[in-house]
């Protein structure tokens, strides 16, 4: 028999997606034996696998020896490198400024140096992350930049944190803003654009068509000109839709490239500047959290990175 008693972490969650995490040996197939047969109770009595958890409540889960071993937390953040550019902390959240050429997370290779790790292992030198008091919870990222896209990263400390920040991007209530530059000079001082987007997994490129097509996902990208300067353009992007590589690919297929982009670019104007990663930087975030929103706080804030580096070279 194992048994779990509920944190505030662990808590608002589906007793299915709860034990799936705390128990990751456990096949689905079982669980859903488990309850059939009664064997999963809170505090005391029977339960569905939709039923919600609460701060408090007991979970005895009654399985094999061998199911019921403690869960080993992976320590391997602890291998990460020892730096981290806060740029805002509190009690729920953290945002911090990725560097280019670090992931966000591990992809299909391990690897321990990545921005989360960074994070994991901050928290955990500062006493704010324990992983043996955690069940199903880990501090977690609430957007990824790519590997060569520098600039802010927002990760939730706290289970509430991260359904509340996540909620929000997909409620369009965080607004992320970004610098870059692009190649040539774009249509209008300041617009807002509209097309559909979808991406090749296989490929791992995106493709964008001005009319809706079958597969084909809207997107929508706000633009604004700071500067020109010997054929490039400095400019403020705000992202409305979050879509798989959509500043570079959007503003590739208005006919303005980012510099430094290898993939939706211009080699040849890459080669020349001797730019060789998209000149990308997410550089301000805007939260429009709902009033009764726990981290309606954030919407005063003022978040914003500093000056990226190609916009001090070359404007």
């Amino acid at each position: 028999m194992k048994e779990f008693v509920i944190n505030d972490n662990d808590s608002e969650q589906r007793v299915d997606k709860f034990i799936l995490k705390a128990m990751p040996d456990m096949p689905k197939s079982m669980l859903y034996k488990l309850i059939r047969k009664k064997d999963i109770k809170i505090n005391g009595k029977r339960c569905e696998l939709s039923a919600k958890l609460n701060s408090g409540d007991v979970v005895r889960i009654y399985v094999k020896d061998e199911l019921s071993a403690q869960k080993q937390h992976d320590m391997s953040f602890l291998n990460a490198v020892n730096e981290l550019s806060v740029v805002y902390e509190d009690d729920n959240i953290i945002i911090v400024s990725k560097p280019v050429g670090l992931d966000t997370h591990a992809g299909n290779e391990p690897v321990d140096d990545t921005m989360i790790n960074r994070i994991k292992k901050y928290l955990y030198d500062k006493g704010e992350y324990t992983p043996d008091a955690e069940s199903s919870f880990a501090p977690a990222v609430c957007s990824r930049l790519d590997r060569n896209t520098a600039g802010l990263i927002t990760a939730a400390k706290n289970a509430k944190a991260l359904r509340d920040v996540n909620a929000a991007i997909r409620e369009g209530n965080l607004h992320k803003i970004y610098r870059c530059i692009c190649i040539g000079e774009l249509p209008k001082k300041e617009d807002t654009i509209t097309a559909y987007h979808k991406k090749d997994d296989g490929r791992n490129i995106v493709r964008i068509s001005d009319t809706p097509k079958e597969g084909f996902k809207p997107i929508k990208t706000g633009y604004r000109v700071l500067s020109k300067k010997g054929g490039l353009s400095l400019v403020e992007v705000t992202l409305y839709t979050g879509r798989t590589h959509q500043i570079r690919a959007h503003l590739a297929h208005i006919g303005n490239p980012l510099l430094g982009d290898g993939k939706y670019g211009n080699t040849a104007v890459n080669k020349r500047f001797a730019v060789f990663y998209q000149a990308l930087c997410a550089y301000a975030l805007k939260f429009n959290m709902p009033e009764d929103s726990p981290l309606h706080y954030l919407n005063a804030l003022d978040i914003h990175d500093n000056e990226p580096d190609f916009q001090k070279k070359y404007f």
